[in-house]
């Protein structure tokens, strides 16, 4: 496994960490408990030292599931990102609010702890802006400022987010990592990340692989279900993001092949490698899963593997 310096954090991370929105179950196809707990063991026990989770993530399952999965483990060897502010206030499976404010941060805190068994957050996060309830950056990143005096959480950070949205959160708390959806396929916040790193700010990378494209698995085009997040969420499934994919693909082969290595293992080479990520966030449904995934950083693209696979990139966009 390879350890870096989580930006100005101080943390030791692994390169990848467990991605837990597969293993909600909703809108992925359903999951089978046991194997979501072996997933996440998998990854722990070759290294994987952070699991990043959210309360949307199967309606409150997949929080349940990190805790059943590190009950027992050495808490303080483990890092958990969790996220706040996107809610249900209908009831599970209804229309999804974004709610900053203080009265639901304090309610979703107090859940994530009870769910995950545990007494504090690592890394606490606004999932998506607020374009619902409108709070104040006063409001969300205030009460954020003062779970972390009381050491609820530790350290402060936002998804899917903008240079202005930091700018204004840090008039109160200070940002200290960032989530953005990064991938071979999908490179348009390398901009936001470019400047993150100029503040020394962490990057996670998620869906790097795609939603799945990347690991090889889709070699002629599928069909999910209307309800499917890899129907709803990525286009990388229809055309014409489809066949540039498959073009990306033909040169992961290659390069898979001289390392006797599964496709995906290019693909989170080269995310782990990738100058403006701090670490790759990696779904993962069960045990297989998991040790590919960790196994994947065993070995390193060499210099010219990752520039072909940056030229192939070019190519297909």
């Amino acid at each position: 496994m390879r350890y870096a310096t989580f930006g100005r954090t101080g943390l030791n991370l692994s390169k990848i960490a467990v991605g837990t929105w597969g293993i909600g179950g909703v809108g992925w196809g359903g999951q089978d408990e046991g194997d979501a707990i072996a997933a996440i063991h998998a990854m722990l026990d070759k290294g994987v030292n952070f699991i990043d989770t959210a309360p949307v993530y199967g309606f409150g399952a997949a929080e349940v599931l990190v805790g059943e999965a590190i009950a027992g483990r050495d808490r303080s060897q483990i890092t958990i990102a969790d996220k706040f502010g996107v809610t249900w206030p209908g009831g599970e499976g209804t229309g999804l609010v974004q709610n900053g404010s203080r009265e639901n941060i304090m309610r979703e805190i107090d859940l994530a702890l009870s769910r995950i068994g545990t007494d504090y957050i690592d890394l606490y996060m606004q999932h998506w802006p607020d374009t619902d309830t409108k709070a104040p950056a006063s409001e969300t990143f205030g009460t954020l400022q003062e779970l972390k005096e009381q050491g609820v959480i530790r350290h402060v950070g936002v998804s899917n987010s903008s240079v202005e949205l930091i700018g204004a959160a840090n008039e109160f708390t200070d940002i200290e990592f960032l989530q953005v959806q990064h991938s071979m396929l999908e490179r348009g916040n390398e901009e936001l990340m470019a400047w993150a790193k100029e503040h020394e700010i962490a990057v996670m990378a998620w869906a790097p692989l795609a939603a799945g494209m990347l690991t090889g698995k889709y070699r002629s085009q599928p069909s999910f279900a209307p309800d499917d997040w890899r129907t709803i969420f990525y286009p990388f499934f229809t055309e014409p993001a489809f066949t540039k994919a498959q073009e990306v693909l033909r040169v992961l082969d290659g390069i898979a092949a001289a390392h006797d290595a599964p496709v995906s293992a290019v693909a989170i080479n080269w995310s782990a490698q990738h100058p403006l990520v701090s670490a790759a966030l990696l779904g993962v449904r069960n045990q297989q899963q998991g040790e590919e995934n960790a196994a994947a950083l065993d070995w390193e693209l060499a210099p010219e593997e990752f520039a072909a696979s940056n030229a192939a990139l070019e190519i297909s966009s």
